[in-house]
């Protein structure tokens, strides 16, 4: 059942960081990426933005525009849940780490600079356990 309860939420975040290097990229057509797997994707007035394997958009001769790591909250936060977002940018932005999210119908998705993904689930696990409920 999703759980909307800020501090519930916090408690149960359970990040879990992804095996891989994760790539954004942007091109003119979802179809353009019709022969790999998109991890998350969005129609904007620019163009269809992507997150997909960095070793598929190599293989695409694209333009990688953010390396990524990707961490999944595996609490079921619901998606009318007020706080969550913004409890984990703000202890990753006061640890200077960037974070782009993406919230899926069941978990929450942050993709981090590749370089700061170890250091960004320390982040997570240090507000987690910050909770006490």
């Amino acid at each position: 059942m999703p759980i909307t309860d800020l501090d519930q939420l916090i408690k149960r975040m359970q990040p879990v960081l992804n095996p891989g290097v994760f790539a954004f990229v942007s091109v003119n057509s979802a179809e353009a990426l019709k022969s790999v797997k998109v991890i998350a994707s969005i129609w904007e007035d620019e163009g269809y933005s992507a997150v997909i394997e960095e070793r598929d958009a190599l293989s695409l001769g694209l333009k990688i525009m953010f390396r990524a790591g990707w961490i999944t909250l595996n609490v079921n936060s619901d998606l009318q849940a007020v706080g969550l977002t913004a409890a984990f940018a703000g202890a990753l932005g006061k640890a200077g780490i960037s974070c782009n999210v993406v919230a899926g119908a069941w978990h929450d998705h942050i993709f981090v600079p590749i370089e700061r993904a170890s250091a960004a689930m320390d982040v997570l696990k240090n507000l987690q356990k910050s909770v006490n409920v």
